[in-house]
């Protein structure tokens, strides 16, 4: 036995075969009403006729509720810039209107130190790192990674070795042989923060 059909457009492929197959074979067919079946079919097709339409004043009145409200806010926008003027010299008084006096943009801060630097992979004279964002809320627009080396006369100078917007990076070409330290800075506008820990590595 063919199973119904599970789709709408399939469902009205096989009511249009049956109505046409009654229609031309009213005898084999003598219980089925035909014209309850179209009746049924022409309820749906007005039914889904009216849902469209229905979506499409949806999509109308929503836009319009958009504009309305974009209306609403410039004439709020409007009345409370003339209220900053008539209150300017007490400007606690826009509390009573549910508003209050405009706040100072607050300084960048610092970062605070990234954490958990470790060493994911070396391989030749390639180093993977990765790091934890700093636990604040300040901004942080990139990191600067440092490097200094062991040598024969001891620990060099910090010196920044590149410049990553991710907390993961890859060095290439690193020295070989020799004990490396390297520590991780997170900086934004206000400057460079502290250091994370340092891990050292011999490639």
């Amino acid at each position: 036995m063919t199973n119904f059909p599970t789709t709408e457009p399939d469902i009205m492929v096989l009511c249009d075969k049956m109505t046409y197959g009654y229609y031309r074979h009213a005898a084999d067919f003598p219980r089925v009403f035909r014209s309850i079946l179209m009746s049924r079919r022409s309820s749906y097709n007005t039914a889904k006729k009216d849902f469209k339409q229905a979506r499409a004043n949806i999509r109308i009145q929503a836009k319009a509720t958009e504009r309305k409200l974009l209306e609403l806010k410039q004439v709020m926008k409007n009345c409370l810039q003339k209220s900053e003027v008539d209150v300017a010299s007490n400007p606690e008084k826009l509390k009573q209107i549910g508003w209050g006096p405009r706040t100072e943009p607050q300084p960048v801060q610092l970062p605070s130190q990234p954490t958990d630097l470790q060493l994911i992979s070396k391989e030749n004279q390639t180093v993977k790192l990765k790091w934890v964002r700093p636990d604040d809320s300040q901004p942080v627009r990139n990191y600067v990674i440092e490097r200094r080396e062991q040598t024969s006369e001891g620990l060099s100078d910090w010196t920044i070795v590149q410049i990553s917007y991710n907390t993961e990076l890859t060095l290439r070409n690193q020295p070989l042989g020799i004990q490396l330290e390297y520590r991780v800075r997170a900086a934004n506008n206000a400057g460079t923060g502290p250091a994370s820990n340092t891990i050292a590595i011999v490639i």
